[in-house]
This record gives C-alpha cells, sequence and structure tokens, in this order.
C-alpha cells in the first residue's frame, strides 16, 4: 500500500494524494484521475485504477480536493477553478511527461478544464458519467435564483446520510466554466462512459460532449443499466480495459 502523501501549495493549502510513477525507464503517459463532486481519492474506482497502474508499472497521481477527504480546508470554499489550480499544481510537481486524466462526474468538466491547461502533454481523456456545465442544466431556476442571491441550496443525497450542499460560490464559478456551448479545443483521444439508468447526470450530456470537442477520436460507450457511480464489477473492469486501450 503506497501511502498518503501532502503538497503544500504557495499560500498554505495542504494537498492529499498518492503516486505511483512509471516503471524505470517507461515514457509512457502518468494517468491523472480526478473525482467526484464530494468525493474524494478512497472511491472505488480510484483505487482500482491505482491499482491496474501499480501492477503494470504506469505512473498514476490520485488526489484530494482541498476542503475533500484528507486535504485541508473547508468544503464551502471550494470551486472548479480552485481545484483545477490544485490538480494542475500536483501534475507538475510530480508528472514532468504527458498525461492522460480521467475524470468522475464532475471530474469530467475538471479534466476539461485541465486538459485545456497541459495543451500538447496532455495524452487522452476519459469521462465516467462526464458532468460539464453541471451548474447550468443541473439546478431549478429557483434553485439558480437562491444561489444567485448568495444562499446555499441542499438537495437529497441518494449517496449517504446528509444532503448535498451546493454553495453559491461554487456555483457562480462553474457558471463561469461552462464549456458545451462552444468548440472545446482539444485534440486527443477521449472515451466516454456513461449509464443511461443514471439519475444525476443524463447521458445525453457525453453525447453534448463528444459533439463539442474538436477531437475526432472520441468515443462514447452507453452502459444501459448503469448507475451514475458506475462502481459495479463489470463497470471497473470496463473503465480497466478502456485505459489498457488507450494505452496501446
Amino acid at each position: 500500500m503506497i501511502e498518503t502523501q501532502f503538497h503544500q501549495m504557495p499560500d498554505g493549502r495542504r494537498l492529499a494524494y498518492r503516486f505511483t510513477p512509471a516503471a524505470k525507464g517507461g515514457s509512457a503517459p502518468t494517468l491523472v484521475f480526478l473525482p467526484g463532486y464530494m468525493s474524494d481519492m478512497s472511491g472505488g474506482k480510484a483505487q482500482a485504477v491505482f491499482a491496474r497502474a501499480a501492477a503494470t508499472g504506469r505512473g498514476c497521481l490520485l488526489l484530494d480536493y482541498s476542503g475533500c477527504g484528507e486535504s485541508a480546508g473547508l468544503f464551502a470554499d471550494g470551486a472548479l477553478t480552485l481545484w483545477r489550480e490544485e490538480g494542475l499544481a500536483l501534475i507538475e510537481a510530480l508528472c514532468p511527461g504527458p498525461v492522460i486524466l480521467a475524470g468522475s462526474s464532475m471530474g469530467g468538466w475538471l479534466m476539461l478544464l485541465a486538459g485545456l491547461e497541459l495543451g500538447e502533454r496532455l495524452a487522452g481523456l476519459i469521462g465516467i458519467a462526464a458532468a460539464p456545465d453541471f451548474t447550468d442544466w443541473g439546478y431549478s431556476d429557483d434553485q439558480k435564483a437562491e444561489l444567485a442571491a448568495g444562499r446555499p441550496i441542499y438537495e437529497d443525497n441518494l449517496y449517504g446520510p446528509e444532503p448535498t450542499p451546493t454553495h453559491p460560490g461554487f456555483w457562480r464559478d462553474g457558471q463561469a466554466c461552462r464549456l458545451l456551448d462552444a468548440e472545446i479545443a482539444i485534440d486527443c483521444p477521449v472515451r466516454l462512459i456513461h449509464g443511461q439508468a443514471d439519475p444525476d447526470v443524463p447521458w445525453q450530456i457525453s453525447l453534448r460532449l463528444a459533439a463539442a470537442l474538436r477531437s475526432a477520436d472520441v468515443q462514447v460507450h452507453l452502459i444501459k443499466d448503469g448507475d451514475h457511480r458506475l462502481s459495479r464489477e463489470g463497470d471497473i473492469a470496463l473503465l480497466l480495459a478502456t485505459i489498457d486501450r488507450l494505452y496501446g
């Protein structure tokens, strides 16, 4: 088991991560896994990806955003641009070569934002129920009005006992980071996996994303009975096989 380590940002933010380097002499891209909203690197998909990388001699980076998991900070202070900055800082510190970004749910939005910054270093993207622009399509007009007025909202949580909060700062930042209504200038291979029984992110979002991406090498894999988490044994096997194929 590779222990959690910590990276300190210039402003003092302390970020938790786990990292396994590529086998000596290897030049393959490092895979970076970006978890979803209110998630962290302890999740089943992240752990499976990390274990496969370690077993095959590939580099892999897992991380907890500030305010999540083992990282310091308050979740209420989180924002896409802040978490993008953190992911890019860890990539810069630990991954000198090309990278493949894998993002789950909100992490699928972050992988696009980070990928645009990485430019030619970006070797591939893998979205798992990717949720770009969810601050727009994921809320009702009444909820948006509450957030715009500076008041947090709380929704039923299908995955835990506490309601899911959305804070006004996160929502405003997300609205400024929307991508789907214009061409997304990413040219690397992209693989999108989405369950058609997903109650949180409509599978049509992956089709919108595929259409918006400039890359011609985009594939969408729909799982008819797949839920949002896509953490069943077969779902994880599909994710690992998708990664393997992307590495060639």
